[in-house]
């Protein structure tokens, strides 16, 4: 048995610019964190015993007999590229629902690659496992996704990450003191709008208008630069949550579905009760809003929006991990 632990992750500045049509022109950066929010992954090579080859559970329960009648896309897609022949049991669970703007699938896609790598008795790196689940999510699922998601879920911890022109990265932890990291986190809001959404439809609007966008993801690409210099150095750390706001602002000219009426009066609610910015996080559409606000205005803006579900949060350095390695278990096949 496997056990693979993968983080979701908050994107602050520079998402947009992690999507191929914008970075092989002019490169991209996004700074990021991870939260001690995880996707699991259990696998097992699954005894002969039964009646079916393979035993998937996620919100279904399927039983087959081969890959290809997986109707998890991920998990099939992932079995067929690494042409696992024998039968295999999965079990997938995370702490917050999917399709919520924190990079779950991508967090999905590493965890799953790294365990099934575990369970053929392979060590792999956190960089090949995040350029495996770009390459899987883009070339086998065909999904439009950017590239952040899968870095920083593999790698963990508050990073900037460059991405060049031809699609290499650089991931660059940022040094902070650990009391301005304590307040930066003491500053934020995480919130849950109720509504899950399918992140590749929305980019798919916001990447076929980037020719026409390039000022704002420019723009958003600066922000980078801005936030890095403010976490890292001494001023009023109030200036991250201004930049969140600016940088909202910018997103949602990206794709009309990034903010329905619903999100912006959030949002506008949010201000309000005074907080300093925020966003809603990933593709846009719904999912969590991440706000910064004073913690002595903290308590008015979650009164003010009362509706919504608040998620307490810590960062977190560790990236996706093997949490349980027992691959002896032998099976009928002589497989661990």
């Amino acid at each position: 048995m496997i056990i693979t632990r993968t983080p979701l992750r908050i994107s602050f500045f520079g998402g947009g610019t992690d999507y191929a049509p914008w970075f092989r022109e002019h490169g991209g950066a996004v700074l990021a964190t991870t939260i001690d929010k995880y996707l699991y992954l259990h696998c097992r090579y699954l005894p002969p015993f039964f009646d079916f080859r393979s035993r998937i559970v996620w919100s279904k329960i399927e039983q087959v007999q081969e890959p290809g009648e997986i109707a998890h896309p991920a998990i099939r897609g992932i079995l067929e590229w690494l042409k696992i022949g024998e039968g295999v049991e999965i079990h997938h669970h995370g702490d917050l629902p999917a399709r919520t703007g924190l990079g779950s699938s991508s967090s999905f896609s590493v965890g799953l690659l790294h365990a099934l790598h575990a369970l053929r008795g392979e060590l792999v790196s956190k960089r090949k496992l995040a350029e495996e689940a770009i390459f899987v999510e883009q070339q086998v699922l065909n999904e439009t996704v950017g590239v952040q998601d899968q870095i920083q879920s593999a790698f963990g911890g508050l990073n900037r990450i460059d991405i060049r022109t031809d699609g290499s990265f650089e991931v660059s932890p940022l040094v902070v003191r650990a009391d301005r990291l304590l307040g930066l986190q003491k500053h934020l809001l995480l919130l849950y709008t109720g509504l899950s959404r399918t992140a590749s439809e929305i980019a798919a609007e916001q990447v076929s208008t980037i020719g026409s966008k390039t000022a704002e993801l420019k723009a958003m690409r600066e922000m980078v630069d801005e936030g890095e210099r403010i976490l890292v150095g001494s001023g009023d750390l109030r200036d991250f949550g201004r930049l969140l706001d600016e940088s909202w602002k910018l997103k949602r000219q990206l794709s009309s579905k990034i903010a329905p009426g619903f999100v912006n009066e959030i949002y506008d609610t949010a201000r309000q009760a005074g907080a300093d910015g925020g966003k809603l996080l990933g593709a846009g559409g719904g999912g969590f809003m991440l706000i910064f606000v004073q913690p002595e205005r903290r308590t008015a803006v979650l009164r003010s929006l009362s509706s919504l579900l608040p998620v307490p949060f810590q960062f977190e350095r560790g990236g996706t991990q093997i949490v349980l390695y027992e691959p002896t278990a032998q099976n009928g096949n002589g497989h661990g």
